[in-house]
């Protein structure tokens, strides 16, 4: 005898009670039923939303909630390999995709465009649509096991939320060393907005350059660009910033092109963390182009409309990009948790947070390091952290099952301009265009979703064919 029982108000779900094991075993097989209580739940296949609220809440309970703070390289990668079905992951963010940092610079002259190197969030899938807050975290409360929020479109709106687990993985700052002007007249080079705003200054300077009445001097000062930092960061974008001019200011600001000089500041050697020949390559590379120059020295103040350097002379510029070491966040700052002397989360082996006898909080990226196993930061670091403590959960913190956290650096890369780049690795030292080829070739399997991976492509070639767009959008 069969029962049917159709519950008000929801089309997806049928109830039935089966004496019969004949046709259990046959629905059984077909993977349609699901057993809760002394109830046999018959769910229709091709309905995605079948669940009952009272179903839901009771399966919810029976789930951990893993809370993630920062959707950077770190972060990310736990949302993506974490298994849904042992935990409820909420994630915790004012930035609702992920960015694809390697390529950042490429955006700040038209050669990518800014949406095809983010994947929103939300397109990993969440349970609940309200597991994922447009939110800044403000405060940690270890005791009650609550992190405390303020809403990023909402300030006013302040909440709780309780975690049974949490993955601190916010990030680092960009570190002015404490240099007068910077925070006012600098811009960094950390997110999408800063490549926006990079990219409009630009513009900017360039169509204010060629109006009437401006002074020479005036005119010099606009085509006077400053980059503070000769990591990665800042000598790709003094690439990308060699190629606009070489391949479009040449046709779209002819006169103007011959005055653009950009200067590169380092108070050592640029790609430091390179290898030695390939960083002598590098330099001598970018010194003999023309209007680009390296000083090995420091600033120590920027102002509107230039930077003074540590020997007192002063470069007149328009565009002041800082690119120089990290620094803990405000948040980091606040916690009262074990850190080094860089401000940084100091964790175990296993990527939980020192001196924390529940053992539930765990930290990851650039606002964490592991205690005497100091790595860099880089997106490399970050991600494989990720994709580790993703393991690690899903294990239940089976120390035996999952062994402690391993690193072995897969090498560096790094573009030069003119097709040419570095590439550090434990097999190779290689440079040039089989370095460049490389570069493009490895940061395109990296990228975060098929769809980016057909985007890139495609503004490269746009580039290539049409040049960049130069379209100023405030």
């Amino acid at each position: 005898m069969i029962k049917l029982l159709q519950l008000g108000g929801t089309s997806n779900l049928i109830i039935l009670k089966s004496q019969s094991h004949r046709l259990f075993s046959q629905l059984h097989k077909q993977k349609l039923l699901v057993k809760y209580l002394n109830v046999t739940h018959y769910l229709q296949p091709f309905k995605r939303n079948y669940a009952t609220s009272e179903v839901s809440k009771v399966k919810s309970e029976s789930r951990k909630r893993l809370v993630i703070l920062g959707t950077g390289w770190s972060s990310y990668s736990v949302l993506k390999t974490v298994n849904k079905n042992i935990y409820d992951v909420i994630v915790i963010s004012p930035r609702n995709h992920f960015l694809f940092t390697p390529l950042l610079a490429s955006t700040t002259v038209g050669t990518l465009e800014f949406r095809s190197i983010i994947e929103p969030v939300r397109n990993t899938g969440f349970r609940d649509s309200a597991h994922y807050h447009l939110s800044y975290a403000t405060h940690l409360d270890t005791k009650k096991q609550e992190i405390n929020c303020t809403s990023v479109l909402k300030p006013s709106l302040q909440y709780s939320l309780r975690y049974d687990k949490l993955v601190i993985g916010v990030g680092a700052l960009t570190n002015t060393f404490g240099v007068p002007g910077v925070q006012e007249n600098a811009f960094f080079l950390k997110e999408i907005a800063d490549a926006r705003r990079i990219r409009n200054r630009i513009l900017n300077n360039f169509e204010l350059s060629v109006q009437p009445n401006i002074d020479p001097k005036e005119q010099q000062r606009l085509l006077q660009i400053v980059i503070v930092g000769g990591g990665p960061t800042g000598v790709e974008f003094g690439a990308e910033l060699y190629d606009f001019v070489e391949q479009d200011l040449v046709r779209l600001y002819r006169q103007q092109s011959k005055q653009v000089r950009v200067t590169l500041v380092e108070s050592n050697k640029i790609l430091s963390s390179f290898d030695t020949r390939l960083q002598a390559y590098a330099e001598r590379k970018m010194k003999q182009r023309k209007g680009f120059n390296i000083l090995q020295t420091t600033v120590i103040e920027v102002k509107p409309d230039s930077v003074k350097l540590k020997d007192g002379t002063s470069i007149p510029c328009a565009l002041v990009v800082w690119s120089t070491g990290l620094a803990p966040r405000d948040f980091t700052k606040t916690l009262n948790l074990t850190k080094n002397k860089s401000g940084q989360i100091i964790t175990d082996r296993y990527l939980r947070v020192i001196g924390e006898s529940a053992k539930n909080i765990f930290a990851i990226g650039d606002c964490a390091d592991i205690e005497e196993m100091s790595l860099p930061c880089t997106a490399q670091v970050a991600e494989r952290k990720g994709r580790y403590l993703s393991k690690f959960l899903n294990s239940d913190c089976n120390e035996e099952k999952v062994g402690p956290f391993e690193f072995k650096s897969l090498g560096m890369l790094a573009y030069i301009g003119h097709f040419q780049g570095v590439s550090d690795t434990p097999q190779l030292k290689i440079k040039g265009v089989a370095s460049w080829f490389l570069w493009r070739s490895a940061y395109l399997t990296r990228l975060g979703s098929w769809r980016l991976r057909m985007q890139v492509p495609l503004d490269w070639t746009k580039t290539i064919l049409f040049g960049r767009d130069i379209s100023r959008i405030e």
